[in-house]
């Protein structure tokens, strides 16, 4: 019987794994490298869960039955692509499970920059009401704006039609261009990175964490950007070079940032950005909500089953296609 081994996580609801594991395969379940995970692991046919850089050269050695890697999660930054090469194990991510997540958290955080939501509620709740000086702040609407979207995958194809909705202009960046009829249907249209720093209201980056893609929000791309502009990213925090970031808060050279990612996670406790009035920060949340947890599973156990039948899985990795 194909034994698929899950490594166990708060972020994963387990009976729902359990409900949907598909007849036929044996789910074990146990945290990443416990007696029970190590016990399992010569056995395993199939390996479900989040990137570990322990999943090394080594690792595949002790695991002389695995046939993939399936994640969880749409981000693959923390996974040792040269070991699964050398391995031949393919590595896949969780098929946009989390996109519907991801794209609302992103516009959550628009609204939430543009309308200084936590300064509002601070402001209730120590009964300062409309704060000491209301004239002095101003709040934003999202229609009209200018979003410019810096990756089209699931995530910001979602986030475009989201923008849409709320009659926002849309442009987009991408090193993979979708075709003329595709940006009709989004209601996007094509700009360069310059372009987009350059003319966006809002700055919103959907991309996988690459060398390519290190810091390429610095602060030569910071100071191209309006300085009514708002910066979010809800992809992974090494995109923003973050000591830039807080130099162009700290210095007006734009209006705010909201961020769901952070260079070092989880921050250190004297992380400038947390004494700053201009930036909204959720903790590595956008992705995992309670509805997409089936989603995430099905989509790990489809894989499974597929390469069971001796196909090829959905989803694999760019680097290992």
């Amino acid at each position: 019987m194909p034994r698929i081994l899950m490594m166990e996580s708060p972020l994963s609801d387990i009976p729902t794994a359990r409900e949907i594991a598909p007849p036929g395969m044996e789910l074990i379940v146990a945290p990443f490298g416990s007696d029970a995970f190590k016990a399992a692991l010569p056995g395993a046919d199939f390996l479900v869960g989040f990137g570990n850089k322990a999943i090394d050269a080594g690792f595949y050695a002790t695991a002389p039955k695995l046939k993939l890697f399936q994640l969880l999660s749409a981000g693959y930054d923390t996974v040792d692509i040269e070991a699964a090469r050398g391995a031949g194990i393919p590595v896949c991510n969780n098929g946009g499970a989390n996109s519907t997540a991801v794209s609302e958290h992103a516009m959550m955080l628009m609204m939430a920059v543009c309308r200084r939501l936590v300064w509002q509620h601070e402001s209730v709740v120590t009964g300062r009401w409309r704060g000491n000086d209301p004239g002095s702040v101003k709040l934003f609407e999202l229609r009209d704006k200018v979003l410019g979207l810096v990756g089209l995958g699931a995530i910001g194809k979602k986030v475009a039609r989201l923008a849409n909705a709320f009659g926002m202009r849309v442009q987009y960046y991408d090193i993979k261009r979708v075709s003329e009829a595709e940006e009709d249907a989004l209601s996007v249209r094509f700009r360069l990175l310059n372009e987009i720093l350059r003319t966006s209201d809002i700055v919103s980056l959907h991309v996988p964490l690459t060398p390519a893609s290190k810091h390429m929000i610095g602060a030569e791309a910071l100071a191209m950007m309006k300085p009514s502009a708002y910066l979010v990213n809800t992809c992974r925090g090494p995109v923003i070079d973050e000591a830039a970031l807080i130099a162009a808060l700290d210095g007006g050279v734009i209006a705010g940032a909201g961020l769901d990612v952070f260079d070092q996670e989880p921050p250190p406790a004297d992380n400038p950005l947390f004494r700053m009035k201009n930036v909204i920060l959720t903790p590595h949340y956008a992705g995992p909500t309670w509805d997409n947890q089936p989603a995430r599973f099905r989509n790990a156990f489809d894989n499974c089953q597929r390469v069971a039948r001796g196909e090829r899985p959905l989803w694999i990795i760019p680097e290992l296609q």
